[in-house]
């Protein structure tokens, strides 16, 4: 008769920790960098779009999302099919897009305030200060 399969934690034979560390090397083993940096590449296109939504709309956070695919995707090039490398450039390509519309569509009050220079201050007399002139 088959074994039943058994919800996690209930029933489950316990595992030394050195047996946990062999498993463990040996997943490790598998993995493939240009595996984690698909994945990596995925989650901050998913990110980055939520960043650019309305609702949770962070400009700064987006921008940085798009910098960071830029920065992996030529790390990625050889090592991914060709593919999937033109489907992440398309994919920037849209965020930057995005990016730039919601960057027109944002108010002006979330553009820093510009920095008055020395030179740009208006002389101040000393009834401004409360002092008799």
């Amino acid at each position: 008769m088959a074994e039943q399969e058994r919800p996690p934690g209930e029933g489950a034979p316990e595992v030394s920790e050195a047996e946990f560390a062999a498993r463990l090397e040996e997943e490790l083993k598998r993995v493939q960098i240009s595996d984690v940096l698909v994945q990596t590449l995925y989650t901050l296109s998913s990110l980055g779009y939520h960043k650019l939504g309305t609702e949770h709309r962070d400009l700064p956070q987006a921008r940085l999302a798009i910098d960071s695919l830029r920065a992996l995707l030529p790390v990625l090039a050889d090592a991914a099919p060709a593919e999937v490398v033109r489907d992440f450039e398309q994919v920037v390509a849209n965020m930057q897009l995005a990016y730039a519309a919601a960057a027109k569509e944002a108010p002006k009050a979330q553009e820093p305030e510009p920095k008055s220079e020395p030179g740009d201050l208006e002389p101040v007399d000393d009834e401004e200060l409360g002092g008799e002139g």
